[in-house]
């Protein structure tokens, strides 16, 4: 099984129609991304995995957790591998220097980002949140990502991921 799974991965630069506006506007961040047009009620990811023979060991997940401290609410996305947690509650809310820390409401994420659920994608996020991408997910090589709407995949370099605008590499997950 590879990693592209059943797909047909196309040139996302003469496909942009398959991805939400944001992310469309930061491709310019992902040079290797491609894309791949999918069932969207298949867009969550072991439905996904299953359905397109795509491991799961080379899915990542884009994951927005709010903190707050004093009152301020700070957005954070996290990348990490679908077959791994991240360590929210202590490695995440330590590095991004808040008291209480969650998943951010999907509503306030689908609204703040301008991508759909099940679709969210660290490209073309807000340029104020950090993205804390997982070590294992740059070491994974190329991984399969949303692309701001659940009617398509992209297929990037995990290099990319660690190049995009506020990404930083830590070992966050388990």
């Amino acid at each position: 099984m590879t990693m592209e799974g059943t797909l047909e991965w196309k040139p996302i630069d003469r496909h942009t129609s398959l991805v939400a506006t944001r992310v469309a506007v930061g491709l310019m961040h992902a040079p290797s991304a491609r894309v791949a047009r999918i069932d969207p009620e298949l867009a969550d990811t072991a439905q996904f995995c299953h359905a397109y023979g795509s491991p799961l060991e080379n899915s990542a997940n884009c994951v927005v957790v709010a903190g707050k401290r004093g009152g301020e609410v700070r957005y954070a996305a996290l990348m990490v591998l679908a077959t791994m947690r991240a360590d929210i509650n202590n490695v995440v809310r330590r590095h991004l220097d808040v008291r209480k820390i969650s998943f951010a409401p999907m509503g306030e994420v689908v609204q703040l980002t301008g991508m759909e659920y099940g679709g969210i994608t660290p490209v073309g996020l807000p340029d104020d949140w950090p993205l804390l991408v997982d070590e294992a997910v740059v070491a994974a090589g190329s991984v399969v990502i949303g692309s701001g709407i659940r009617a398509s995949k992209m297929l990037v370099d995990s290099v990319d991921l660690a190049r995009l605008p506020g990404a930083e590499v830590l070992e966050l997950a388990r």
